[in-house]
C-alpha cells in the first residue's frame, strides 16, 4: 500500500473529484462512516461519546461520525471548537446535518465553564480537530481541547491522524498532540502513520472512494498489508506435493555456531518449503541433524577452527544443482578462508541467494564484489551489518535508514532487507515498503537466522515473485514474534519461539487479507 504526503492526499481527493467523478460530499460521507464503523466494531460497549471537531474537512468527518453514531443508537455529543458560521464547503453542509445541535465554544474560557464542561465526560472520544493538513505546533483553544482527551482515562479514536502531529514526519514527535488509542485514516497512509508511533493501538486505513489511479506518490515509498501478501498465502491445491514448494539449501554453522544454520532450514520449512537441506561443517553436522528430523544435512570439509573450508566451493556448487534457493551466512563465522569462500559463490553462483549475518561480514571493506545485477539477491543486515557494508557507523545508519538503505540497493541492484524497528526491503530501483510487524522481544539472539530462513522458504516457493516472497517472509517474522509475545512477553522471547509463532502468523494473515479495512498496530 503506497505512502502519500498530506499535499499528495489532497492532489488525490482532487483528483477522485475532478477526474473520477466521485464528490468530495461522498468522500466525507464514506470517511465519517467508516470512523463510525470503526466505532461500533471495537468499542461498541461505549454509550456515550463525545466528537470534538475543529471547523475544516476533519470536523467535517467528525460531523458524518457522529450523525452515524447517533442513528447506532448511541448519546453523542459533538463539540465544535469555532463558530458554526466560520464554516465553509462539504463541513458545512455536514454540521447541519447533525441530529442535534453541536455545542460551539469559541475560546479556552468557554470550554472550561460550566456550560461546557458537564458535555465533556463521556465513554468515548473522537478527536476530529485537525487534520493531516495541519502543521505542528497547536495552541490555544485546540490545545486545551488535546489536554482534555489526554487528561482523561476513556479511550480517543483519531480521525485521520490525532490532532497535532506532522503528517509527513517520519520520526517519533514531540509537543501538542492528542492521545490516541486508534486511528483511522483514509485513501493511504501518511509518512507519520508509520514511522512516528502516534498509537500504541490499530492503525486503520479505509478506503472511501478514490480508484487506485488516483492514488499517485513520487515517496517511493509504501507499507507492507496483508492484503499485499493475499496471493502468496492462498489455500494449496489438493494435489500439491513436495516438489511443488521448492528446495531450500542453507550454508553455513561452525563449532559452537551450529544452531544458527539449523534454525535457518528448520524456518524455511516452517515457511512452506516442500525441502529444506543444511550443508555444515562435518564436525557439527551431527548438533544440525539433530535439531529437527525433518532437516536433511550435507558434511562440508572443515578448517582447523571448525568452519566451512575453501575446498568446499565445488561441493556447495554441486549441492545447489536442483535447488530453488541459496540462504549462506548463518553461523558460518569470520574465518578468514570461510569468508573468501563466501565472496568467491556470491560471485559465481547465480541460483536466487540470500546472504545474512557473517556472510555479510565477508563484504567489509570489499562491496564492490557484492552485485545483484541480473539475478535475484537478498541481503538481510542488522543495522551493524549494514553500517560495515556501507563503510559507515551504526549512528549514521540509524539517522537515515531509508537513505542508507535504498543507496545501498540501487548501486549493488540488490534487495536490501534492514532490519530493527520497522524493518526496511527496499528493491534495486530504490521502491521500498515498510514492515509493521515485529516487538521489542525478538531483539535476541537468533531472530535474524530465523528471518534469513523465512525470506529462503518463501523464496522457494515463488521464485517468480521473489520480491514479493520478500515481503511477505518479512511481514511473517514479525507477526510470528509478535504471536509469541502474547503468551511469553518481551523479555523471555527467544528466536525458537518464532517456530512456535509463524503457523498462527499465516493465519492471521490470511484472515486480515479478508477483512475490508487494512490496519496494524496491537
Amino acid at each position: 500500500m503506497k505512502i502519500v504526503t498530506a499535499a499528495e492526499m489532497r492532489a488525490i481527493d482532487v483528483a477522485t473529484s475532478e477526474r473520477f467523478g466521485v464528490p468530495s460530499l461522498t468522500l466525507m460521507e464514506n470517511a465519517g462512516a467508516a470512523v463510525a464503523d470503526c466505532v461500533l466494531s471495537h468499542h461498541g460497549a461505549a454509550r456515550s461519546i463525545v466528537v470534538f471537531c475543529g471547523k475544516g474537512n476533519n470536523g467535517g468527518d467528525g460531523f458524518v461520525a457522529a450523525r452515524r453514531l447517533h442513528q447506532a443508537r448511541k448519546r453523542v455529543q459533538v463539540i465544535l471548537l469555532a463558530n458554526p458560521d466560520d464554516l465553509r464547503g462539504d463541513a458545512a453542509i455536514m454540521l447541519g446535518k447533525l441530529p442535534s445541535p453541536a455545542i460551539a465554544v469559541h475560546s479556552s474560557e468557554e470550554l472550561k465553564s460550566d456550560r461546557v464542561r458537564p458535555s465533556l465526560h463521556a465513554d468515548l472520544y473522537l478527536d476530529a480537530i485537525l487534520g493531516t493538513g495541519f502543521k505542528p505546533p497547536v495552541s490555544g483553544l485546540y490545545a486545551d481541547a488535546i489536554a482534555i482527551m489526554n487528561a482523561n482515562e476513556a479511550p480517543v479514536i483519531a480521525v485521520d491522524i490525532p490532532s497535532g502531529a506532522d503528517a509527513d514526519a517520519m520520526t517519533a514527535q514531540t509537543g501538542i498532540i492528542a492521545r490516541a488509542d486508534a486511528i483511522v485514516t483514509f485513501t493511504a497512509p501518511r509518512p507519520a502513520h508509520v514511522f512516528s508511533s502516534l498509537t500504541a493501538g490499530l492503525t486503520f486505513v479505509a478506503g472511501i472512494g478514490s480508484p487506485q489511479e488516483a492514488i499517485v506518490s513520487a515517496l517511493q515509498l509504501n507499507v507492507i498489508t496483508s492484503h499485499d501478501l493475499a496471493p502468496l498465502i492462498g489455500p494449496r491445491p489438493a494435489e500439491s506435493n513436495k516438489g511443488n514448494y521448492g528446495h531450500v539449501l542453507v550454508v553455513g554453522g561452525s563449532l559452537g555456531k551450529s544452531g544458527a544454520v539449523a534454525m535457518a532450514g528448520m524456518s524455511a520449512l516452517r515457511a512452506g518449503a516442500g525441502l529444506s537441506t543444511v550443508a555444515t561443517p562435518r564436525s557439527v553436522l551431527g548438533t544440525v541433524a539433530g535439531f529437527h528430523p525433518e532437516l536433511m544435512t550435507e558434511p562440508l570439509p572443515e578448517t582447523d577452527a571448525g568452519t566451512i573450508s575453501a575446498n568446499a566451493q565445488d561441493r556447495i556448487a554441486e549441492l545447489t544443482k536442483g535447488k530453488n534457493v541459496l540462504a549462506i551466512g548463518p553461523g558460518i563465522s569470520r574465518d578468514p578462508q570461510t569468508s573468501e569462500l563466501v565472496r568467491s559463490l556470491v560471485a559465481k553462483l547465480h541460483v536466487p541467494m540470500v546472504v545474512d549475518a557473517d556472510g555479510l561480514n565477508a563484504f567489509e571493506g570489499r562491496t564492490d564484489e557484492l552485485n545483484g545485477k541480473g539475478r535475484t539477491l537478498v541481503i538481510t543486515p542488522h543495522p551493524g551489518e549494514m553500517a560495515r557494508l556501507a563503510g559507515s557507523s551504526i549512528a549514521d545508519v540509524q539517522k537515515d535508514r531509508l537513505g542508507v538503505a535504498r543507496k545501498f540497493a540501487r548501486e549493488h541492484e540488490l534487495i536490501v532487507v534492514l532490519k530493527g524497528h520497522r524493518t526496511l526491503v527496499v528493491r534495486p530501483d530504490g521502491e521500498a515498503w515498510v514492515n509493521t510487524t515485529g516487538n521489542p522481544g525478538m531483539a535476541t539472539g537468533g531472530t535474524g537466522d530465523i528471518l534469513t530462513g523465512i525470506v529462503a522458504g518463501m523464496i522457494a516457493q515463488h521464485t517468480k515473485d521473489a520480491f514479493a516472497a520478500v515481503l511477505a517472509a518479512v511481514h511473517l517474522h514479525g507477526l510470528a514474534g509478535d504471536v509469541m509475545r502474547e503468551s511469553v512477553g518481551d523479555h523471555s522471547l527467544v528466536a525458537t519461539d518464532l517456530l512456535k509463532g509463524l503457523p498462527k502468523a499465516f493465519q492471521r494473515t490470511q484472515k486480515a487479507a479478508k477483512e475490508k479495512l487494512v490496519c496494524w498496530g496491537d
